[in-house]
């Protein structure tokens, strides 16, 4: 049977870090770091995003700011609060909550953040930093910088000699857990729904990461033996076993299936979920010591 890798535990441990962290730079420097949450329009899964996002701020001692926009706000509104929070000294990371209504541009809203206040590591220059192996200037994507956590706490730092294939290619996660990866020095493959006998190559993996979306798609006969199995997938499912209308959170990995083969796997819920949100608060107070030239904490 796999050990289970418990994400809230670990989670806890960065936002200690971070609470640590955010101490020695009031302390020191007078300096508190600064978040800035925008949220547009009323998607109900983004109020309790960023409901989370800035009770877990104010819990890690942060400046915590929401703003939160009406569904009809402009392409240029949104744009002019953005060049605001960027030159706003008290303001350290920025974060512009996706989806956003469909009239809006989120590309190019994303990327009108300052790189160095980019806690989503989202930016070009950031994603460009991460795969140009600049990992001291840079700010890595929240969910895929967990996702590595929960890696190097198994296998180390350095993943030399091993495979590593990650499922899925998205701009948000697929692409920059690669470039992760790829930075530790494993041998990577990105794999997709246009992949040939993508079982097969999911069996080839040490350390397998499956982030499609589609609920329990991999199954014990895509994992080797012992692998390290990180489940990034969220979906709901009708669970009328609960009763009326209940649902229940599976990962885009059959759990109980899977837990028998692989050596260490990730929980859903309860695995890389609670890490994404200790992310964000990571990147915040690494920005906000970047901005004094302190020493940023290792997480």
């Amino acid at each position: 049977m796999a050990t289970v890798l418990d994400g809230k535990a670990i989670a806890a441990g960065v936002i200690d870090t971070v609470g640590k962290a955010t101490a020695e730079l009031k302390a020191k420097r007078g300096v508190t770091p600064g978040l800035a949450v925008v949220i547009v329009g009323e998607d109900p899964a983004s109020q309790v995003y960023v409901g989370s996002k800035t009770r877990m701020a104010k819990s890690c001692g942060f400046h915590s700011v929401q703003h939160a926009l009406p569904a009809e706000t402009t392409q240029e509104q949104l744009l002019k609060l953005v060049d605001e929070l960027n030159a706003d000294p008290a303001v350290h990371g920025i974060l512009v909550q996706l989806p956003l209504p469909k009239h809006l541009d989120e590309l190019s809203v994303t990327q009108s953040i300052a790189p160095h206040k980019d806690v989503d590591g989202l930016h070009v220059n950031n994603v460009g930093k991460l795969f140009s192996g600049d990992s001291d200037t840079g700010l890595v994507s929240c969910t895929p910088a967990g996702a590595m956590l929960f890696v190097t706490r198994v296998h180390g730092p350095d993943l030399s000699g091993l495979n590593a294939v990650v499922v899925g290619r998205s701009n948000l996660f697929g692409k920059p857990m690669a470039g992760l990866l790829l930075a530790a020095n494993a041998t990577v493959t990105i794999a997709h729904s246009r992949t040939k006998d993508l079982p097969g190559v999911c069996r080839d993996a040490d350390i397998l990461v499956v982030a499609v979306g589609r609920p329990e798609m991999v199954k014990a006969d895509w994992v080797k033996p012992g692998a390290t199995v990180i489940d990034v997938g969220i979906n709901r499912l009708a669970a009328p076993e609960r009763g009326e209308g209940k649902t229940r959170l599976v990962g885009d990995v059959a759990f109980a299936e899977c837990a028998e083969v692989a050596g260490t796997i990730t929980p859903v819920p309860g695995g890389v979920g609670p890490m994404t949100i200790a992310m964000l608060m990571a990147n915040t107070v690494i920005a906000a010591c970047r901005s004094v030239g302190e020493p940023e904490p290792r997480f």
